[in-house]
C-alpha cells in the first residue's frame, strides 16, 4: 500500500498522542532488545529508544517511502528494517506496535504470533484504532458501494480485522500473559471543518481504496467523501472523537509446576 509519510504527518500532534499513552505502560529496565512493528517515519521508534538507554532497538515497516524517513533517524543501537509485521520474526525483550496491527488480518492468530516473539519476562505493548463505527469511516463504505466507485472497486470494501476489547485480554491470558493492562480511550480532537476529517482519512483509512482507483475516479471518490461528510458536520469546527485500543502483557520469566 503507498503510504505517503507528508500526508501521514499532516496531524502528527494528533496522530502521536496514543504513544505518550502507551509509553506509560513500558516496564523500563536497562539494555532490552526491542521490536517496534509498523514503525512509520521512525520518529516515534526514536523516543522509544530514548526512552531506554542502552537497548538496542530495531523498528520494522513494509513501506518503502516511510522508511527512507526513519533511516534518517538512525544510529547506534537504533536501526530500521523492511519487513511485515506478520512475519516478524526472533526474540525480544520488548515487542511495541502503534498504530499498524490494524492493517493485518486474522488477529485471534495474530496475537499470539507477537507474544511468541517475547523472551521470557518480555512484554508486549500494542496500540491500535478501534474507530471503525466512526460516522467519517461509515462514509467511506457508503461512497464505496455507490456507483460509479463500487464498480471501479470491483466490489472492494476494507472491514478492519479489529476484535471487540474483551477478547484481546482472553486471547493475551490465553497465551499466558501476565500483567494484562487492556482498556479503549477516545481522543478528542478538534478539527477544523469537514474538510479536515478527509485529509486525516486520506492519510489512513482511505488509502486501500485510493491504490485501486484510477486518478479521475480517485479524484471523484474524495469529492462525493467530502460532500458527504459536510452532509454529517455542516458546522466548524469538528470534533473528531477517535477510539483506540491499547494493551499491555508480560510473559512469564519462567515455567514452573
Amino acid at each position: 500500500m503507498p503510504w505517503d509519510p507528508d500526508q501521514y504527518l499532516r496531524f502528527k500532534h494528533e496522530r502521536f498522542a496514543p504513544f505518550e499513552d502507551l509509553l506509560a505502560l513500558l516496564a523500563v529496565r536497562p539494555n532490552l532488545s526491542v521490536l517496534d512493528l509498523g514503525c512509520g517515519t521512525g520518529e516515534l521508534t526514536a523516543r522509544l529508544a530514548a526512552a531506554l538507554p542502552g537497548s538496542d532497538v530495531t523498528g520494522l515497516d513494509s513501506s518503502p517511502a516511510m522508511l527512507e524517513r526513519a533511516r534518517t533517524l538512525a544510529r547506534a543501537g537504533l536501526r530500521f528494517e523492511l519487513g511485515r509485521v506478520e512475519e516478524a520474526a526472533g526474540r525480544y525483550d520488548l515487542v511495541f506496535s502503534n498504530a499498524a496491527i490494524h492493517w493485518v488480518e486474522d488477529h485471534p492468530a495474530l496475537i499470539p504470533r507477537l507474544f511468541a516473539l517475547l523472551n521470557p519476562g518480555g512484554q508486549l505493548l500494542v496500540q491500535l484504532p478501534s474507530n471503525n463505527e466512526h460516522p467519517a469511516h461509515q462514509a467511506i463504505l457508503e461512497i464505496a458501494a455507490r456507483e460509479p466507485f463500487r464498480t471501479a472497486l470491483g466490489g472492494f470494501t476494507r472491514r478492519p480485522p479489529v476484535l471487540r476489547l474483551p477478547e484481546y485480554a482472553e486471547l493475551l491470558h490465553a497465551c499466558g500473559g501476565m500483567d494484562l493492562v487492556v482498556f479503549e480511550k477516545v481522543y478528542p480532537h478538534l478539527l477544523p471543518d469537514s474538510d479536515a476529517v478527509a485529509e486525516w482519512t486520506s492519510g489512513t483509512t482511505l488509502l486501500p481504496y485510493f491504490e485501486r482507483l484510477q486518478p479521475p475516479d480517485r479524484e471523484a471518490f474524495l469529492a462525493a467523501y467530502r460532500a458527504r461528510l459536510h452532509e454529517i458536520w455542516p458546522e466548524a469546527p469538528v470534533f473528531y472523537g477517535f477510539r483506540r485500543i491499547l494493551f499491555s502483557a508480560r510473559k512469564p520469566s519462567s515455567i514452573t509446576g
